[in-house]
């Protein structure tokens, strides 16, 4: 019973805070931040590495080219073609990244065995 006395009370010490503006005159704006979807993902560092270091049969090139394509995409907010070439820049980067290993491994394999000599001037 004493809170429901004291309430008025509470409620216009309240007031002399708020002073002219209380928070019922001030609009309000609501900002609804997007849908919680995880981000694409468009691989530009693997594919830059890969085009100036592992560019075996232009395939770096090509998975620079869908990177690229794949965040133009993701900016203008075209979802489904940005996953898309997302999905086609990983599968270049991985082939990329994989023939190169493989053609270093069987060079190497090939120079440490003497098939493969170096010519000394």
């Amino acid at each position: 019973m004493e809170g429901k006395v004291n309430q008025p009370m509470i409620e216009r010490e309240l007031d002399r805070f708020r002073g002219p503006h209380s928070s019922d005159d001030v609009p309000s704006t609501v900002v609804t931040i997007g849908t919680g979807t995880a981000p694409i993902s468009d691989h530009v560092l693997w594919s830059l590495f890969n085009f100036v270091h592992c560019n075996f049969c232009c395939l770096g090139f090509l998975a620079l080219v869908f990177s690229v394509k794949s965040r133009d995409r993701k900016t203008v907010g075209d979802v489904a073609t940005a996953e898309h070439y997302s999905s086609t820049s990983k599968s270049l980067n991985i082939a990329t990244t994989s023939l190169s290993i493989l053609t270093f491994v069987i060079l190497f394999g090939l120079l440490v065995a003497g098939v493969i000599q170096i010519p000394r001037y």
